[in-house]
């Protein structure tokens, strides 16, 4: 049983507890972060949605493949965040073409390096470019 003078106590710690965590709730804390392999299933389908994203968002006549993903992180908070490095190359496809393409050779020959961080909800298939750099090789 409480005694009457540890009642104001115990209850001036449960508000400051409940507000510690309120507070703690708005703040964007990492629980986890590491590196996954890129076989990993999520960061193939994110790698597929990247892909596409790019190529409807670039105003190059020709899409883009990549041509490897140097490195993969995930940020595991309230969501999934991941943080891609990646290679990409022009192929020979136009935008309206949809097919596996040959990588373009000679003067059309263009590789970049892009940075990728995306929010992820794999289970709903939801995917969002939260910040993108890509930059000439």
């Amino acid at each position: 049983m409480v005694r009457p003078r540890q009642g104001p106590r115990l209850l001036l710690a449960v508000v400051g507890a409940l507000v510690a965590l309120s507070y703690q709730s708005k703040r964007k804390s990492f629980v986890l972060v590491y590196e996954v392999p890129v076989s990993d299933p999520v960061v193939v389908t994110t790698m597929d949605f990247l892909t596409e994203d790019f190529n409807k968002k670039n105003e190059d006549l020709y899409n883009f493949r990549i041509v490897r993903v140097l490195k993969a992180v995930k940020r595991t908070t309230d969501h999934l965040e991941y943080q891609v490095n990646l290679e990409m190359r022009r192929t020979t496809c136009l935008k309206s073409e949809l097919t596996n393409c040959s990588f373009q050779e000679g003067k059309l020959y263009k590789k970049i390096n892009c940075y990728f961080s995306v929010f992820v909800i794999p289970w709903f298939e939801k995917y969002k470019v939260l910040a993108q750099n890509c930059t000439d090789v």
